[in-house]
């Protein structure tokens, strides 16, 4: 049984309490019984707020459903659509012309241009490898993955043919980037090192040149004694980029949270890596590996200063949104609380070490705490999240805007007032980003009753997709992110295909979009070569003043209109979805697991967390509404891919096979079944439940 104390009248899991009192407050210059105090205060105040912006959520969409139903049948009226939706208060006026005004910011995030990891902060040692690719060995990323055109390496060993192929495309890099006054890198022997550009070498130690291009740092890793190194003319044994300039830490979609304990867990972590002493230790192939965090790098410039380069990613932590609450608090009437105005308190108190330097390693070395907020639904909420840390930032005893704040513009409501809700946090904004899976979520469900939807592997070519991935470049431009705030792009979620990344993934920075997110560090190495081929803050100078695409090309709902289905469509696209829906419940359900590798119905493994889940589980709970199919004909593929899933994780010795009276493929029906009534789609009260229920059993 959960032990609960009373702490300022509130009920506190009795884990929560320990972590705060024992290890979260101690050198802060906070005293307990001022904390909770406050933290209670804070709770009483801003849960009502937070109550009533999830009411008007549910009244605009009740107003948004009872519109496509009361045209049922007719053609779509772009005008007259885009009236209803600023006359219900759903589209707001856009804001005069302004610039963002933060202050205080890491230049990883304001003035360099490099990949972004994501990781659940429940995995320790998931989040110590996020930390430590910032640097990344561009030898080791070639070799082992299929981005090489080159035959795989051969078993048994080091493969010298391979390796070759390594070294010439790592040389073939480096006369792209940091070309030679004369010669290639290959013809490099050592000695006197003549660059075309000679401001693009750095800096260099015993063992190690340091070059520099496009604001990124390449280490040239000298050692004639190393396996490598005694094979190459100029003794370079390993080529090091600056690679995952960021990474979030991430408590919302990539982890199974579900009460105190997994909060505890997750917080513990954040605290560690704001301390910089987070150690994971694992059995590795028989022998234990301890993992920690990396040391800063030192170097001396061409002029003999000594300087260091962090040797770690800036790291943000993702917070949940406002829509769920949390068993580990609850308030004086007996209700849960809002599980986001914990985060936003405990997050931020455990970031306080770092700002003090209460650890043996920094995280921000401008003094500021970096959070990412998810789902919000329009300035509105975004105007409540910036009061939110206002409060948060006075109970904490810190200057005004030391909380930044990333806004993440992956529901429907944000994508169209993007100005607005910027404008709603400019003094404190650092981040903004698309995402291709939540976005098209909401996009289903507010639309829900507009008619049936196309299928999901559609949606990347329909041009509201292509209307809002431009818009929010342009728009965070014209506001003034550039130099201030991170423009991001979404997911790689193929770690195994970096050929494929390497072809496609250049396209984010051409964009001009200054971040973009990958699915492992090897990914950030690979990706951290496009910042080198496209100068990012030159390309966001072009498109600056472009304008922006016009709200009936982001608002034009992808209906499948007039569409005659074949059966052979319809059992793929259920098979489809039905499969990834249970290869990642199971795993949530039954493990606790967020986000991993999940194969697909064509056995490609693709990184999966609750925005998948989301699109697939509202693309069937559309169909059912509109009758594309049948509830049998759903149950039938649910249990053809069943079978199909329990095979695919045959070599799990803690997989629990499908069964239908088993809590996961209940959950899986009821995200289907259930999904036009959950509220915007999304996943995290079903599976909050469905997991709680695993958990008790």
């Amino acid at each position: 049984m959960t032990e609960f104390l009373d702490r300022s009248g509130l009920s506190v899991d009795s884990r929560l309490a320990d972590f705060i009192e024992q290890r979260a407050l101690p050198g802060t210059g906070l005293d307990a019984a001022g904390f909770w105090s406050d933290f209670a205060t804070l709770l009483g105040k801003f849960a009502l707020d937070n109550a009533a912006l999830l009411a008007k959520r549910k009244d605009l969409q009740a107003q948004i459903d009872a519109w496509h139903e009361g045209r049922a049948g007719q053609a779509h009226d772009p005008q007259a659509y885009q009236a209803f939706l600023r006359d219900i208060g759903y589209l707001v006026p856009e804001p005069a012309p302004f610039q963002v005004g933060t202050q205080n910011v890491d230049p990883e995030i304001a003035t360099m241009a490099g990949p972004q990891l994501v990781v659940p902060a429940l995995n320790a040692r998931f989040a110590l490898n996020a930390a430590n690719a910032r640097w990344g060995s561009l030898y080791d990323a070639l070799y082992g993955t299929d981005a090489l055109d080159a035959p795989a390496a051969k078993p048994g060993g080091y493969d010298a043919e391979r390796g070759a192929a390594v070294i010439a495309r790592a040389k073939a890099f480096l006369d792209e980037a940091v070309p030679l006054a004369s010669g290639s890198w290959a013809g490099w022997r050592g000695g006197q090192l003549t660059l075309a550009d000679p401001s693009q070498w750095a800096g260099g130690k015993p063992g190690g040149i340091l070059l520099r291009h496009n604001g990124l740092h390449i280490e040239l890793v000298i050692d004639r004694d190393s396996a490598i190194g005694k094979t190459d003319p100029a003794g370079i044994a390993d080529v090091i980029l600056e690679a995952a300039l960021t990474t979030i830490i991430d408590l919302e979609d990539s982890v199974a949270a579900v009460d105190g304990e997994d909060k505890v867990l997750g917080y513990s972590n954040w605290l560690g890596l704001m301390r910089g002493d987070l150690v994971e230790r694992f059995d590795k192939g028989g022998r234990i590996v301890t993992r920690a965090m990396e040391a800063d790098r030192e170097w001396t410039s061409p002029s003999g200063e000594a300087f260091t380069l962090h040797g770690r990613s800036v790291m943000f932590v993702r917070n949940v949104g406002h829509l769920m609450t949390t068993p580990m608090i609850r308030l004086p009437n007996g209700a849960e609380a809002p599980e986001g105005l914990c985060d936003a308190v405990i997050t931020s108190l455990c970031a306080l070490h770092d700002l003090k330097g209460l650890g043996s390693l920094a995280n921000s070395r401008a003094g500021s705490i970096y959070i990412v907020k998810p789902k919000q639904h329009g300035p509105e909420e975004c105007g409540f999240t910036d009061r939110l840390f206002d409060a948060v930032e006075d109970m904490l005893g810190l200057a005004r805007h030391t909380i930044k704040v990333g806004v993440m513009d992956e529901e429907r409501r944000t994508s169209a007032n993007l100005a607005a809700c910027i404008a709603a946090v400019k003094d404190r904004i650092v981040f903004i980003n698309t995402g291709f899976l939540d976005r098209t979520g909401d996009e289903i469900h507010t639309s829900m009753r507009a008619g049936p939807m196309i299928p999901k592997g559609e949606m990347k070519a329909s041009d509201w997709i292509a209307s809002y991935e431009d818009r929010n470049v342009r728009i965070g431009l014209a506001c003034g992110l550039s130099g201030k705030a991170q423009i991001g792009k979404g997911m790689w979620a193929m770690p195994d295909l970096m050929k494929a990344m390497l072809d496609a993934k250049i396209g984010h920075p051409k964009s001009g979009a200054n971040t973009a997110w990958v699915p492992s560090p090897t990914a950030a190495t690979l990706h951290a070569l496009h910042y080198h081929q496209v100068d990012v803050f030159a390309r966001q100078k072009e498109i600056a003043g472009e304008a922006v695409p016009s709200l009936d090309r982001l608002l034009n709902i992808p209906v499948a209109t007039g569409r005659n289905w074949s059966e052979a469509e319809i059992t793929r696209e259920l098979d489809n979805n039905c499969q990834g829906i249970l290869g990642y419940v199971v795993r949530w359900i039954d493990q606790g697991v967020g986000c991993s590798k999940v194969p697909d119905i064509d056995d490609v493994g693709l990184m999966e967390d609750r925005a998948t889940l989301r699109i697939s589980s509202q693309a069937l709970a559309n169909w059912l509404l509109h009758g594309v199919c049948s509830e049998d004909q759903v149950d039938a593929a649910l249990a053809r891919m069943a079978v199909k899933v329990d095979a695919q994780n045959a070599g799990d010795p803690l997989y629990e096979k499908l069964t239908p009276d088993g809590i996961a493929l209940q959950a899986a029906r009821a995200l289907i079944f259930e999904g036009v009534m959950q509220p915007s789609g999304y996943t995290e009260p079903l599976l909050h439940k469905y997991r709680q229920m695993k958990k008790a059993a």
